[in-house]
């Protein structure tokens, strides 16, 4: 299994926070609408079939629910799925949520995606080029995968861990561990072996002390990539 129990327990323990959107996640939510946005601008998501894996409480499930695509969600916290499903019932949105982990659904079911994110996974995971290789093989022929996660390196150290966990106390400390962190050359390395192609990368700023999010070409610390299955 591709999962960490220390993580898990640590996403459970806050299930219920998901949907706080002043407390521990308050950065996600802050950020999602600039991944939703640039993941429908890329793949159109109306109409189309959209796997989320470690979707969490549903964050973005719901976002990309709200621009027309048929949603499912995957997580391995069974706490953290049970708070999305509550919240897709209470907005009345028609979202499939399992409890597992990617590796055990592709084992299982022959459904194929025309679109794949893993977002903030990569990083809590013990193999995430396996994760990718699973992922990209969710999707069907010429389907879009968005990744995203954090880069390795000293300012992604002290911008992510020491002032996001303990200077400004925006997420809860013991979030990321530095030796998780993947550089984007190494990310590029993993989609080409799963056999996909690297179509676009941008940097994700958070501001701490405005709580404004933006898209750039800055990957020091938080970025996000497109790729591409080949159609045959």
């Amino acid at each position: 299994m591709n999962v960490d129990e220390n993580e898990i327990a640590k996403f459970a323990d806050l299930a219920d926070k998901w949907w706080d959107k002043e407390g521990d996640f308050k950065p996600l939510h802050k950020i999602n609408p600039l991944r939703a946005n640039y993941i429908d601008s890329i793949a159109s998501v109306e109409a189309k079939t959209f796997l989320d894996v470690g979707c969490g409480g549903g964050i973005l499930a719901e976002a990309i629910y709200d621009k027309g695509a048929e949603v499912t969600g995957i997580d391995a916290a069974g706490p953290g799925i049970n708070a999305a499903k509550i919240h897709a019932s209470k907005s009345s949105k028609d979202i499939k949520y399992i409890e597992g982990t990617a590796e055990s659904f592709y084992a299982e079911n022959n459904e194929r995606f025309d679109i794949v994110s893993c977002l903030e996974v990569l990083e809590h995971v013990p193999d995430p080029k396996e994760l990718i290789n699973v992922c990209v093989k969710l999707l069907k022929p010429g389907g879009d995968l968005f990744l995203s996660t954090i880069n390795k390196n000293p300012r992604s150290w002290i911008t992510a861990i020491v002032g996001a966990e303990y200077v400004f106390n925006i997420l809860p400390k013991g979030t990321h561990e530095y030796n998780k962190f993947i550089k984007p050359s190494t990310l590029a390395s993993y989609i080409r072996d799963a056999n996909a192609e690297l179509k676009d990368t941008k940097g994700m700023f958070y501001n701490p002390l405005t709580h404004n999010a933006s898209l750039n070409n800055d990957l020091g610390v938080n970025y996000i990539v497109h790729a591409k299955k080949p159609s045959n």
